[in-house]
């Protein structure tokens, strides 16, 4: 039997039910009505290939820091977001036949419809039985015979790490073959470029840690001086590799600015903007020196009014420029992303101070 999670979907909104069917439980799609069980694979067994919600893309950090405290930035962009689904090679011939064998037949044949079931599988993938796709025309998917084993090429799958997006609907087709070295022209096919947003959506950065003084408690009316050391910051560059289809890219978040926000409107930053430009070795602004108190900072912030026992929350944010490369020396440019950390500022309100 097969099981649709879009045809659970569809009997859902039509009786106003208020919750949808989970995979386990939705009601057969056309011409497989059945009772529903519990799929043995993916991630409801021990099968990972057996889920559509897995893929096989490799991704390694080639370059920055490793170490410590590490986050994932956020895109500056707000309607950019990593790919919600693509097709990527899953299956030789032989090895599809083994997984059906292997699992009796209980996987997903795409992101969202699972066959459980020996017979279902055989029935396309070895005796040749058409199949209905679920893409935007319904197409018909045409059936192999004995799983193309023998020959050259791999069976490809619909893939979203997120199911419950409403963009992995768009890769509606069921498991399909592709001859080797070719990738499918198909709509959602992964491209250098989509492997360069996945790897984006991969990238950690170290935590903003920036250095104040004075330290534990700012002067109203007196400069805080803002810095970060050289080398404190450095690039950091991701790989992303897509096996069988000899697509790569590299994708590189580079500090390019630390921007303040001191928390409250009773405060002038310095820069006005709060924008402080990485120098060309890497700090940020100018450390503190004795002697620095009546200057004014490269970087830093001039607090206006006292606390008065409730903090200030001062926001640190690094804005990261993001570059990428990859296969056949394809290249361009994503979003920034920002990281930001916060932190407790005490105001006394004291009108001079030695330091």
């Amino acid at each position: 039997m097969t099981y649709t999670r879009r045809a659970g979907l569809f009997v859902s909104l039509a009786l106003g039910a208020a919750l949808l069917p989970s995979p386990a439980s939705a009601l057969g799609s056309p011409g497989h009505e059945g009772q529903s069980k519990t799929p043995s694979g993916g991630k409801h067994g021990s099968d990972i290939y057996a889920s559509a919600t897995y893929s096989t893309i490799k991704v390694r950090q080639v370059s920055g820091p490793t170490g410590g405290k590490r986050g994932s930035i956020s895109s500056v962009d707000v309607n950019w977001k990593p790919p919600a689904c693509w097709y990527e090679p899953v299956f030789t011939g032989q090895e599809l036949k083994d997984f059906v064998d292997r699992t009796d037949g209980d996987g997903d044949v795409g992101i969202h419809e699972s066959w459980y079931g020996k017979g279902l599988w055989a029935d396309h993938y070895q005796d040749g039985k058409p199949e209905n796709n679920f893409d935007d025309t319904n197409s018909v998917a045409e059936g192999y015979k004995d799983y193309n084993i023998g020959k050259d090429g791999y069976f490809w799958r619909s893939v979203a790490p997120d199911e419950n997006d409403p963009d992995s609907w768009d890769c509606g087709r069921i498991m399909f073959w592709q001859d080797a070295n070719v990738v499918p022209k198909v709509p959602h096919a992964p491209t250098p470029e989509m492997l360069a947003d996945y790897a984006y959506n991969q990238i950690k950065v170290p935590n903003t840690e920036i250095e104040l003084k004075p330290t534990a408690k700012s002067t109203v009316n007196l400069p805080t001086w803002v810095w970060l050391d050289k080398g404190t910051f450095q690039e950091v560059k991701v790989r992303a590799e897509l096996p069988r289809t000899n697509l790569w890219a590299e994708t590189t978040a580079k500090p390019v600015a630390l921007h303040l926000d001191p928390g409250t409107g009773d405060a002038t930053t310095f820069p006005a903007s709060g924008d402080c430009i990485i120098n060309d070795d890497g700090s940020i602004g100018t450390p503190y020196t004795p002697g620095d108190a009546d200057k004014t900072p490269p970087c830093g912030i001039t607090y206006l009014k006292a606390t008065n026992g409730t903090p200030y929350h001062l926001k640190a944010s690094i804005t990261w420029q993001i570059s990428w490369e990859g296969t056949g020396g394809a290249r361009g440019d994503l979003p920034d992303g920002t990281f930001d950390t916060t932190q407790d500022m005490n105001v006394q309100e004291i009108q001079a101070i030695n330091r």
